[in-house]
């Protein structure tokens, strides 16, 4: 089956984690930085969850748990994962069930975040150690002065916008762009 790679903008939408365990607590940071509203529900909770400064409801899930929920992260057992993904497909909720594919929606991979770029990569949640392996290894091909890149590639589409240049058109006068900051930088023998 193949994915539809997609980014979400959750900033002021309402995020639930199911669990509250080390698994858990490695997701929150990277969905407190969307500016996501993260609510945490689970009967035990590791110190890192309760220092995160989220609202924590110590209890077992409840399917009206998903009320006005956009995201789930099911960081459980697989018997809570199955029941947080059965009553959010009712609701046509994503759910990422923490390396638990058959509980799964969406699937998180390997990120790289530098200077404005974000990859990601993904095995589908069949293999993440390689996508973490792919994650750093394509990491450590991009460019220290990515971001340059990023800043060229900003003023070049405002630029292209303004001016009406066809998408087809763009990524040669990109490469030109990103080659001429190097020439610029270049100095003679």
């Amino acid at each position: 089956m193949d994915l539809f790679p997609l980014f979400l903008k959750l900033h002021g939408r309402r995020v639930l984690v199911v669990g509250a365990g080390p698994v858990a607590a490695s997701k929150l940071a990277s969905l407190l930085a969307t500016g996501a509203t993260v609510t945490v529900v689970a009967p035990e909770v590791c110190a890192a969850i309760r220092d995160a400064g989220v609202p924590v409801e110590r209890r077992e899930f409840t399917e009206s748990d998903l009320d006005a929920v956009w995201y789930v992260v099911a960081a459980a057992t697989p018997e809570v994962n199955a029941r947080v993904a059965q009553a959010a497909e009712s609701r046509r909720i994503f759910v990422n069930a923490v390396d638990d594919p058959p509980n799964a929606s969406a699937y998180l991979g390997g990120v790289v975040r530098r200077d404005g770029v974000t990859i990601a990569i993904s095995t589908s949640g069949e293999a993440p150690a390689l996508a973490g392996l792919l994650r750093e290894g394509i990491d450590a091909l991009l460019p220290e002065d990515l971001d340059r890149w990023t800043a060229a590639a900003r003023d070049a589409r405002r630029d292209w916008k303004a001016r009406g240049v066809p998408m087809t058109e763009r990524r040669p006068l990109l490469l030109q762009a990103l080659n001429a900051l190097y020439e610029r930088t270049e100095s003679p023998a």
